[in-house]
């Protein structure tokens, strides 16, 4: 039994004390994951060309990648048609049983077949693979030896060699399962890259969520049209703060462009309020081309919203202009646009930087 005066007096100075049933259960739980470890290192070593064939074959799919096998396998698969699907591979899983009542018939002859087993020999699957060679449907076969009703059938077999099960029975699919996990996504992940596929396409198919803020791209967010203030920098600064005054939402600054439309400097309310405080009224008719802050931080209107957050942060800015490959201003993103998009810590720390006297009020 342990000593429960000693366990508090150890807990009080921040030590944590196990029981020996705990201290067997961590180090059993250290042990499986070990063994887990060192059988995917394994299953990384010996991944060979068969691999690369796989991808070839699904590259070239103009169909659907339809992913199946049974149980825990049949899981794996379903996992997986969720990784493609979110990373641009059309997929779609077949339960094998569904499959011989009827279902087969969801299958033709545009689609790869991405097939889980580890003995390969399961009844349910093998029953279906003389089907899938009448259709003239190739199968990708995920499986642990090319020796198995699968494998032969497969036109590509990616084998991950035989591996004992995790725990104290070693019988319940573990290390197996986590083999075929593994695999599968570094085929989906593989595919997306050769396809080309972007953080852009990444965000358009998860728009919701903590993930989706993530990814919001710049555009989606930034403000247009009327709500931005534009004027050319040879005007003046009373003809700029006049002739481009707007009511209702704006930004706190005016982005300039050059004779060509592209932009040129930035000029803030707080640039204008300076003038006044300094008592340089003199300047409000000259050239806003010479108090601007020429040449300013902006952001491509392809890029995500983390990363204007961060250069906003970074370089303390109130107003990111937002512009075009060849430097025209399309948008502006004002601070107050993007604090929504950030939990009450990141907004804490981004307003402090830019004005820390109004967090401490």
């Amino acid at each position: 039994m342990p000593d429960h005066a000693n366990i508090s007096a150890a807990q009080k100075a921040g030590q944590v004390i196990l029981s020996f049933n705990q201290a067997d259960h961590l180090r059993e739980a250290r042990r499986i994951i070990q063994h887990e470890a060192a059988v995917l290192q394994s299953v990384a070593e010996s991944l060979s060309i068969d691999f690369c064939e796989a991808i070839s074959l699904m590259q070239d799919c103009s169909g659907t990648v339809i992913t199946t096998g049974v149980g825990k396998a049949g899981l794996i698969g379903q996992k997986i048609v969720a990784t493609l699907a979110s990373t641009g591979t059309r997929a779609r899983f077949l339960h094998p049983t569904e499959a011989l009542h009827g279902d087969l018939g969801t299958v033709d002859i545009h689609d790869v077949v991405l097939a889980f087993s580890n003995s390969g020999e399961t009844d349910e699957l093998t029953r279906l693979l003389p089907c899938f060679a009448h259709m003239k449907v190739p199968v990708i076969a995920v499986t642990r030896d090319r020796e198995n009703s699968l494998a032969r059938a497969a036109s590509v077999t990616i084998a991950y060699g035989h591996h004992v099960e995790a725990g104290h029975l070693a019988l319940a699919p573990s290390s197996s399962t986590t083999a075929m996990l593994a695999i599968g996504d570094a085929i989906a992940l593989v595919l997306s890259q050769a396809r080309g596929f972007s953080s852009t396409d990444f965000a358009r198919f998860h728009p919701a969520g903590s993930l989706g803020r993530k990814l919001t791209p710049v555009d989606s967010v930034m403000r247009t049209g009327t709500q931005v203030r534009v004027a050319r920098d040879s005007e003046t600064v009373r003809e700029v703060m006049i002739g481009h005054s707007q009511s209702g939402r704006r930004t706190g600054a005016v982005i300039l462009v050059n004779q060509d439309g592209r932009l040129s400097g930035l000029f803030t309310d707080s640039d204008l309020a300076r003038l006044f405080e300094h008592r340089r009224d003199e300047q409000l008719d000259q050239s806003i081309r010479e108090v601007m802050t020429a040449n300013p931080v902006t952001i491509s209107r392809h890029a995500v919203l983390p990363a204007a957050i961060h250069l906003m942060s970074e370089r303390k800015l109130s107003e990111l202009p937002v512009i075009d490959e060849e430097k025209r201003p399309v948008g502006m993103l004002d601070i107050t646009d993007v604090l929504h998009f950030m939990d009450s810590t990141q907004q804490q720390q981004l307003l402090s930087e830019l004005n820390p006297a109004a967090v401490a009020a």
